[in-house]
């Protein structure tokens, strides 16, 4: 049966192709070709006619192999069998038998019953074995009390007086090492708790709040900070939603290189102080970056031609993807993208940009379209 199921999903793979191969002129016929910007296309008009969406992670896992080695999810199944018209997979699999195939609706709860049947009476003789079991330990544990109350009162009897006269002793030898032991655990503790702690109670807390220094505004776009220290590895952080940069340290100088998607990296140095622990710092606004990404989302069927003006025709253009993939574009492919008014364009992020000091123009582009599976 589980093969049956393999051949028909192959089956419906094809329906689908042919079903948007109808309104649409993806780079490929084949589905298992499809890759980047044919994938959204996809994805919107799944979303429009089943009202629903699967993760690129999913297409890649499902479509790109061919044939297909194992079956996705039943919700998956269904959603892929409405967007060509059938009304669930079963459905689907009912209207295109193979020869002598039979697909009964009860076959399903006719087995979970026998299943059910033979873990009820597995559970009953399990639980009548287990009550004996119960029974038989109880006596034996009876028997053995009983025995150990007699010795126990023997023993007491011939005994009772040596152990009233080590009592005493052992007593005092007993509480005169835990006192020592507790005395040692307390120093050790303190000393521990000194050396752990000894940068918080003895630092000093800074707090740096970033602002453009066109505007005179605070940045809310993501900061990445990186405190260099002499012989040290650098400590990275990363900035978000306008938060303050709060940093703890006994030292009197601080050096930390800033960068941001729409600032010019830049190199901090600091002279602290304990006197004043809130600074402002000004950063330097990246021109090109904000208006790329200003022409990307805004104002889109009056852009084209701006933003064919600002990147250079040999410019280096890189689509990141969450499962590690990257994908080339070339200019007239990027400006197609970020111009087609699709619900895609909420989720972009432009990761970085460079400019050519000689041409002016743009020679670099990273950026990422995020993915939500919830969706």
């Amino acid at each position: 049966m589980a093969d049956l199921d393999l051949l028909h999903f192959e089956q419906l793979k094809q329906e689908v192709q042919a079903e948007y191969l109808k309104n649409h002129h993806p780079s490929f016929d084949d589905i298992s070709k499809w890759k980047g910007i044919d994938i959204i296309y996809f994805q919107e008009d799944l979303r429009r006619k089943a009202k629903g969406n699967i993760s690129e992670k999913s297409f890649y896992t499902y479509f790109k192999s061919n044939p297909t080695t194992k079956l996705p999810r039943i919700d998956m199944l269904n959603l892929l069998s409405m967007y060509v018209d059938y009304q669930s997979w079963y459905d689907f699999k009912r209207k295109n038998l193979f020869a002598n195939e039979i697909i009964s609706e009860n076959d399903n709860s006719a087995e979970n019953e026998v299943e059910g049947e033979e873990i009820l009476e597995l559970v009953e003789i399990n639980n009548e074995t287990n009550v004996q079991k119960t029974e038989e330990k109880s006596i034996e544990n009876n028997i053995l009390q009983n025995n150990n109350i007699e010795n126990q009162k023997h023993i007491e009897k011939s005994t009772n007086e040596v152990k009233k006269k080590k009592n005493l002793i052992f007593n005092f030898y007993t509480h005169f090492k835990e006192f020592i032991w507790l005395g040692i655990s307390a120093i050790l503790l303190a000393m521990v708790l000194v050396l752990i702690f000894w940068q918080r109670i003895f630092a000093t807390e800074y707090s740096f709040t970033f602002i453009d220094a066109d505007r005179n505004t605070k940045i809310t776009d993501e900061i990445e900070i990186k405190v260099l220290k002499e012989n040290e590895t650098p400590l990275q952080y990363n900035l978000e939603n306008g938060k303050d940069f709060v940093y703890q340290t006994q030292s009197k100088t601080l050096k930390m290189v800033v960068n941001s998607p729409f600032y010019k990296k830049d190199t901090i140095i600091r002279t602290l102080d304990p006197a004043r622990t809130k600074e402002v710092i000004e950063l330097e606004p990246d021109v090109y970056s904000q208006t790329l990404f200003y022409y990307s989302t805004n104002d889109i069927n009056k852009k084209r031609e701006e933003l064919d003006k600002i990147i250079s025709n040999s410019a280096l253009i890189y689509q990141v993807y969450d499962n590690y993939g990257v994908e080339t574009l070339n200019k007239d492919t990027y400006i197609g993208l970020v111009t087609t008014p699709t619900t895609s364009l909420k989720n972009f992020k432009m990761i970085e940009t460079k400019v050519s000091p000689e041409t002016k123009k743009i020679i670099l582009i990273k950026f990422k379209i995020q993915q939500d599976e919830n969706k």
